[in-house]
This record gives structure tokens, sequence and C-alpha cells, in this order.
């Protein structure tokens, strides 16, 4: 690791403050991502702003109908959460298969979303459900919020503070992981909101999570899982690598898919 100057702010705009002050400052939520990439040398920030001790960045609330879960939450606290498995079960059990239990007791939906890794799965949470995400200082839907891989619609010195998940008729995740790291190499998000429906997939897109329209508009038509046997993303816009080609991906897609679909009832 290089030297770097450490912070640990108390209130979110102390944290913008010292970010600002900083030559090449970063914010630290979970420190999943970013604690092994300083490890390894792969960054040298000048300073590290801890976001843990801002407590208005933690905690879940259910409020009409809409689940608002702070950024600094941490995945087991989604997971083990009576009101999110309540509200919106496919949230809860998308935040019970990530990582394993050492990793869903630091990370957090804040620090999973704002890196953008494009195998989360939060992500595809966000996108499938229509979230709205709550920054340092704006609003900004899950539409817009993910630009590309790794890369949001951020800017350096907003920080997220919540996120709001709009409850479903039906939801399901679904991913076919990689038993190592227990990132998904496809995971496929399925929901019948009051918009309409949404198919989000994260682990396979070139740009990272994405929704397929043709998906949508074959389950608005007929919710059922062979609304979507014969509809195939195209392999040139998936990633391909040791773990799994573009083709085999685009195969996964589907069926992950219908079985989403199916899990959602």
């Amino acid at each position: 690791m290089y030297a770097f100057d450490y912070h640990k702010p108390s209130s979110v705009a102390d944290a913008v403050s010292a970010l600002k002050g900083a030559d090449d400052g970063k914010f630290v939520a979970g420190g999943q991502t970013l604690i092994p990439t300083l490890k390894q040398r792969l960054a040298q920030p000048s300073d590290l702003i801890d976001l843990g001790g801002i407590a208005e960045l933690n905690g879940i609330a259910v409020s009409g109908d809409t689940v608002t879960v702070g950024a600094m939450t941490r995945h087991a606290a989604v997971a083990g959460s009576a009101d999110v498995a309540g509200a919106i079960p496919a949230l809860a059990a998308l935040a019970g298969g990530i990582g394993d239990p050492q990793v869903r007791n630091r990370g957090t939906i804040g620090g999973s979303i704002a890196n953008n890794d494009p195998a989360a799965d939060y992500p595809a949470a966000c996108l499938g459900l229509g979230a709205t995400i709550k920054t340092s200082a704006r609003e900004v839907s899950a539409d817009d919020f993910f630009t590309g891989l790794f890369e949001t619609d951020l800017a350096e010195d907003e920080i997220i503070v919540s996120v709001s998940f709009p409850k479903a008729e039906k939801a399901a995740y679904v991913k076919f992981d990689n038993p190592a790291s227990r990132y998904a190499l496809v995971g496929v998000f399925v929901a019948k909101t009051a918009g309409g429906v949404r198919v989000a997939v994260t682990g396979a897109g070139q740009d990272g999570v994405f929704r397929v329209p043709e998906m949508e508009q074959a389950l608005a038509a007929n919710w059922s899982p062979d609304a979507v046997a014969g509809i195939a993303v195209d392999p040139g816009t998936l990633n391909s690598d040791i773990h799994a080609s573009a083709e085999y991906r685009s195969h996964l897609i589907t069926v992950m898919a219908k079985r989403a679909v199916a899990a959602a009832g």
C-alpha cells in the first residue's frame, strides 16, 4: 500500500468537504474492491475518506410502496431484513446470494452500485425494479445512473445516500455464478412493476448491466417462461472471457430469464 491521509467524517457534508480538500481523495464504504486495489498498489489516493461513521447513510425503511436502503447498509442486513423480505422478497434473496458471509457482512449497497462492477448483483436489482438513487446532490433514476463498465453518472464529489426501490407485483432474480467468486457469469432480474415489465441482466454485457426490451415486451403480453424461451441477446454485445464465451452467456441469459419468471410466479 502507498501512504495516504485517513479521514472518518461523521456527516455527508464533512465527507464531501474532505474530498474537495484532497488532491486525489477516494471514498471507502465496505472496502471490498478498494482495499484489495490499494494492497496491490493499483491505486494511489492522497486521502481515504471512510464513510463508515456516517449514521445517516445506514438503515432500511419501508414507506408506502417504497423500500429505501441507506448506502452504507450491509448486504447481510438487507438479506436478513423482515421488512425487505415482506415488501420485495426478490431483493432480500439477491442480497443473500452476494459473495460469501464475509463479503455480505462488510460490503454495502452504495459501494456496490458506485463501483458498478459488470458482474455485481445490485445493479440488476436497481435496473430491474426501476430504483431511484439519492446522492448528496440529487436523485437519479437507475436507467440514467449506470453509464458503462465500472462507470456511473456520479460526479467526483457526490456520495450515494440511499437507494429507493418501488415494490413490484412480481419479481425474482436468478444467477449462474462462478463457484469460486460467486460473481454472476449471468444474472437476470425480472419484475412486473406499476410502470410495466422490466428485465435487467448483469454479468454479461460489455457495457455492464442492461435491460432486454424484447423480453420485456414478450412478458408484458404473456407472463410465462415460454414467452422468453425463443429470445436471445446478440453475443456481439456480450463479454467473452476465460469463464464463459459470449455465445454461452447469450444462452444463459435466456435460461436464467426463464427461471426468474418461473420463480416470480
